[in-house]
């Protein structure tokens, strides 16, 4: 009894679970996440998200058309995260601000642990797997936060998972057919995020370089047989066709491609979408993932199959180009870095290991991941803080209150009528976007403002606008809230605070 007792304690406080711990742990501490847990709550998309998901499952109908602004309300639209939005939204309807804080840690925790688990399983190696995962993880800090992507992050691992385990030189016919999970994959994934476009082309430059064999140099490739390529060009094709599983058919396909072609403002603007700044913490992460990969083929070159040069160029022109992409970056290609480093640096396949110690690293762990979690009251304080919670309670529904972007989602989830918010998408096709542009950089504002017949305004105090419209006659601060860089103004025309007072 002892002797089991004994075996089941080893089998589970294994070597990879105190490196799960010590990952995850460093993950939530290092960016201070405990130290300003409301940072998880501030995303001013996340407000926007849990406010279509509030609808849905009030009304349960999709979101058709533009439900929250004044500008281009009763637009067509179409909601493209929605089935992501889902737990968020169940997480603060049972759980409140706790619930949001709760999934997020449950989602990057996901995306963290698959990028370790298939680090180790190409490298076999868990000083490897983790070393390189922790590199993998100061990637993923660009979207370290309650954003719908993390499970678009997750199906794309998924996806790699399943290549990379059907790829094996040892790969069983029954492991091949692990090839068939890909099709319910898109179809789930679709309805999470529009990432899905990055799968599908990956999985089709997978299928096209697998025509190929190339044995010369660095490269060591042979051709799929005529039963792989006829299963795999199923699987797309399977994959394809089930795209269209989603409240919104062929809208919802087009999304990602409107989104490259038509919205070039968005993309301009958006803080993401501009390219890496190489001294920021993601920049020089991309630089040692960069310097180490290449290194370690000097010392010990792998042979190359061709869609992994392709998908490691692609993660890494791609992250250079828009900073977003460094997460991309992390899950197509530190699992392989692992390998590499294991390759070049350390020939020990099956480290040492103590199973007590790892049982004492990981309860450790856990009791401090605990004792730091954040109380709802302390979100609530850091939430209040960063939003004029006050000023957008007393926003009338008759107003038409120019707001900026960030404020628009908060707006939206409490029903107040916007501008516009941080969506962008159908405020670009409809030339608000533009026009909200010009008014907060002072080009033509007060015009513009008369335009679409704003009569408040609720902006940071700090912002030219405000200087504007206080020195306008007939404008006037109606109220201010908080302080520094999180102080805002609410303005009205005092014409229309005359009229309120009559």
């Amino acid at each position: 009894m002892t002797g089991m007792i004994r075996h089941g304690f080893n089998r589970l406080f294994t070597r990879h679970l105190m490196n799960m711990t010590l990952l995850l742990l460093v993950a939530f501490t290092l960016p201070g996440i405990f130290e300003r847990p409301d940072g998880f709550v501030h995303d001013p998309d996340l407000w926007w998200h849990l406010a279509n998901a509030r609808l849905l499952f009030t009304t349960h109908h999709f979101i058709q058309i533009e439900p929250y602004s004044f500008t281009v309300a009763g637009a067509r639209w179409v909601n493209p995260e929605w089935l992501a939005e889902t737990p968020y939204w169940m997480g603060y309807r049972f759980l409140g601000l706790t619930g949001i804080f709760l999934v997020t840690v449950l989602a990057l925790s996901g995306n963290l642990l698959l990028i370790y688990w298939r680090s180790f399983s190409n490298a076999h190696h868990a000083g490897a797997a983790l070393w390189s995962s922790l590199l993998g993880f100061v990637l993923l800090t660009v979207n370290f936060g309650p954003r719908m992507i993390l499970f678009g992050y997750l199906a794309l691992s998924l996806e790699m998972a399943i290549l990379e385990a059907v790829n094996r030189e040892d790969a069983t016919e029954g492991r091949k057919r692990l090839l068939w999970l890909l099709p319910p994959l898109f179809c789930l994934w679709i309805n999470l995020h529009g990432s899905w476009i990055v799968g599908l082309a990956l999985l089709g430059f997978y299928i096209l370089c697998g025509f190929v064999t190339l044995n010369k140099g660095a490269f060591a490739q042979q051709a799929f047989s005529s039963a792989d390529r006829n299963r795999l060009l199923g699987v797309f094709l399977s994959s394809a066709a089930l795209l269209l599983v989603n409240p919104y058919g062929w809208r919802l396909i087009w999304n990602p491609f409107d989104m490259m072609m038509n919205q070039n403002l968005n993309i301009g603007i958006v803080q993401e979408w501009q390219p890496l700044s190489l001294s920021s913490g993601a920049g020089i992460g991309v630089i040692l993932a960069i310097g180490l990969t290449i290194v370690a083929n000097l010392l010990s070159g792998r042979k190359w199959k061709l869609y992994q040069l392709g998908f490691i160029l692609f993660a890494w022109y791609a992250v250079l180009h828009h900073t977003r992409f460094a997460f991309l970056a992390s899950v197509l290609t530190i699992p392989w870095l692992a390998t590499d480093l294991t390759r070049a640096f350390s020939a020990e396949q099956t480290p040492k290991t103590i199973p007590l110690l790892n049982a004492a690293f990981a309860i450790g762990a856990v009791s401090a991941f605990l004792h730091f979690f954040p109380t709802e009251q302390v979100l609530q304080k850091g939430l209040a803080a960063d939003y004029p919670l006050q000023s957008i309670a007393t926003i009338q529904p008759t107003w038409r209150t120019f707001n900026i972007d960030t404020l628009g989602g908060m707006m939206d989830f409490n029903s107040k009528p916007t501008f516009l918010d941080s969506r962008l998408d159908t405020f670009e096709h409809h030339g608000i976007l533009k026009d909200q542009i010009d008014i907060m950089e002072i080009h033509d504002s007060l015009a513009l403002l008369e335009k679409y017949h704003v009569d408040h305004a609720l902006l940071g105090a700090k912002q030219p606008l405000v200087y504007l419209l206080e020195r306008t006659p007939g404008w006037q601060v109606e109220r201010t809230e908080g302080t520094g860089d999180n102080a805002f103004v609410l303005l009205s025309k005092t014409s229309v605070r005359a009229g309120q007072s009559h």
